[in-house]
């Protein structure tokens, strides 16, 4: 069996399908949030279990733990937070981590795989990003701060009680149940489908999105099976893996399969990149495929087409 904490979020709740999906049960655990997607009807209360927990608990979290006893857990919990200062918010994410170690090491779990983002190599001048490349001690932003810092934590801790924890960086992920309007696949997704102009605001560089800026996007269900395949191979060599679609994708690509999939009101972008874009901004994933065989399904048209599917058929 295995825990997943912050299940019922987006990136929990198509990991909990996943592990389904090669025969693992799960139990995903919800906090203010529980959702049913249809993708999940066939096992929730049976082999999917919902545990209502906060993991800023530390009894609660033991509770859950000795319960369910599980053979792995993937920490995917990220407390939401709002209008708090830095240093509430670190005390709250930086709790919720401690309390799944220390109950991973209590029952003795096989593996404990901790998301960690992308975010991380923010300051980076230039990718592809390589797990191996030294990161700068000074961060830009808060993701990118406590990210970095929950690794070097869960893997000291590891080296104390004999853990094994691999720490999982995310790309930019979309597709659907995503809640929110951040990223900007889901930004043009849902306008394209509503057949509205999408409320573009600011993009990641300050100004508006432009056709030549790129990221690394990777659909949710390559991100779920990503997430598995490391989680559950017995031959990794390393603590930390790149998860992504392995790629950067420009905003114009991005626009063309949104306009395929959606024709009926074609979306633009201004041309260029902005001035501070940095070159090739994708992750390697090659650990990730020599060590557990990950190479992603989904490239953007077939994500976008098959994203703007479902907001047909589950309007959000």
């Amino acid at each position: 069996m295995i825990l997943i904490t912050g299940g019922m979020g987006f990136i929990g709740l198509h990991t909990a399908r996943r592990f389904l999906d090669v025969g693992e049960d799960v139990v995903l655990t919800s906090f203010r949030t529980r959702r049913e997607p249809s993708f999940l009807a066939d096992a929730l209360g049976t082999r999917a279990q919902v545990a209502s927990l906060d993991v800023t608990d530390r009894a609660a979290v033991l509770d859950v733990v000795r319960q369910h006893k599980p053979s792995g857990i993937v920490h995917l919990a990220v407390p939401a937070l709002a209008g708090v200062s830095p240093f509430d918010e670190y005390r709250t994410n930086t709790q919720g981590l401690i309390n799944v170690l220390e109950a991973a090491a209590e029952v003795g779990c096989q593996r404990l795989s901790i998301a960690s983002s992308i975010a991380v190599y923010s300051g980076l001048p230039a990718g592809p990003f390589q797990e191996a490349t030294a990161l700068p001690v000074a961060s830009t932003n808060a993701t990118e701060a406590y990210k970095k810092a929950e690794e070097v934590l869960s893997l000291f801790v590891a080296r104390q009680r004999q853990l094994d924890v691999r720490c999982l960086r995310l790309a930019g992920i979309y597709g659907p149940l995503y809640h929110s309007m951040a990223n900007l696949p889901s930004k043009l997704c849902h306008a394209a489908v509503r057949g509205t102009p999408p409320d573009l605001g600011p993009g990641r560089y300050g100004g508006p999105p432009r056709a030549g800026d790129a990221q690394d996007f990777c659909y949710v269900r390559d991100c779920a099976a990503g997430i598995q395949l490391v989680h559950q191979s017995s031959r990794l060599q390393h603590t930390i893996y790149n998860i992504g679609a392995g790629r950067a994708t420009t905003y114009g690509e991005l626009t063309e399969a949104v306009n395929a999939a959606c024709p009926g009101t074609p979306i633009e972008l201004p041309p260029g990149s902005a001035p501070n874009a940095r070159p090739s901004p994708y992750l390697d994933i090659s650990r990730a495929h020599e060590d557990a065989g990950y190479s992603p399904a989904y490239d953007i048209a077939r994500g976008v087409a098959d994203y703007t599917a479902w907001l047909r058929d589950n309007p959000q």
